[in-house]
């Protein structure tokens, strides 16, 4: 078997994650989804693309985000919580998409498109205690 070529690098890396994302959908999967992916075409993409984040993967109600600047990575974050924020002033409580943020600045393994190590898992653990908005 052939070895992979993995690469180490440092890297900035950005976990976001739906809070109550089971119970929204559980409750209207339809809506939920449509109000996923609006705020992911009109907020989320444009804003890590601004900020020259590179999108690793969707999971499923979060992202995996790469970026090589820790000031660009946060400003993105604040960025977008700003404007989750305010898109969501009008929607009653219950129907609210918010999220919570992680990230870290450390060595990642790059391999085949993916990131993987302590620099992600890292991010992932403080998006987890991170409080939504």
């Amino acid at each position: 078997m052939k070895e992979k070529n993995v690469e180490r690098r440092l890297a900035v890396v950005l976990v976001t994650d739906v809070v109550c994302f089971s119970r929204m959908m559980g409750a209207d999967e339809e809506a939920t989804l449509l109000g996923l992916q609006k705020h992911r075409f009109a907020i989320i993409d444009p804003t890590i693309g601004q900020f020259r984040g590179r999108i690793i993967k969707s999971l499923g109600d979060g992202l995996l985000v790469m970026f090589e600047s820790a000031s660009e990575a946060v400003e993105c974050a604040l960025k977008i919580q700003r404007a989750v924020v305010q898109r969501n002033a009008d929607v009653p409580e219950t129907k609210r998409i918010r999220y919570r943020m992680g990230i870290n600045m450390g060595e990642i393994l790059v391999e085949d498109g993916d990131i993987f190590g302590d620099g992600v898992n890292i991010a992932a653990r403080l998006q987890e205690v991170a409080d939504p908005d």
